[in-house]
């Protein structure tokens, strides 16, 4: 795995925050899934 730096505006990190607390797993884990629901999405509607 690589380690990727990424710049959010404070409401967005207090969203994927509460999500995290939520779900019991870090915010790193919430962004990373998020990010890599999209790319599976953004890939299918690409590919049609």
């Amino acid at each position: 795995m690589e380690k990727v730096t990424i710049l959010l505006e404070p409401a967005v990190v207090l969203f994927y925050t509460r999500i995290a607390q939520n779900a019991g797993i870090s915010l790193e884990q919430v962004l990373s899934d998020a990010l890599f629901k999209l790319a599976g999405e953004l890939s299918l509607e690409a590919m049609q």
